[in-house]
């Protein structure tokens, strides 16, 4: 079984800095793909940053310039560092894998809280 566990969520003021990261644990053979989502209250879930098993990257046009992600590939951990925070990026945020366990599939963790309020 396939589990990803995220960290580092919390509330923060407008313009500080949090890093999320999110390791992914279990009989996992390959992991393609990793990325971030968001889901604010009342929304859609929405891609925030992706980044591939080389190392290629694309962000939200909303978060470009201020967030950063990285992965550890041989800790199967992905990180999202998030600069520069706004009151719109209030959201619970995912942490995403495709990757190849018994079978190929998408992989979600269970959500952390970003809150950026003064």
């Amino acid at each position: 079984q396939v589990q990803l566990g995220e960290s580092g969520g919390g509330l923060v003021q407008p313009g500080r800095s949090l890093r999320l990261s999110c390791a992914a644990s279990g009989r996992i053979f390959s992991i393609y793909d990793m990325g971030w989502y968001r889901q604010a209250p009342g929304k859609q879930r929405d891609l925030v940053a992706r980044i591939t098993s080389g190392g290629r990257t694309n962000y939200a046009d909303s978060v470009k310039g201020r967030f950063t992600i990285s992965r550890d590939n041989a800790k199967n951990t992905v990180y999202l560092q998030m600069d520069s925070l706004k009151p719109e990026d209030t959201a619970v945020y995912y942490c995403y894998a495709d990757l190849l366990s018994t079978y190929r599939g998408g992989y979600w963790g269970q959500g952390t809280q970003v809150t950026v309020s003064s």
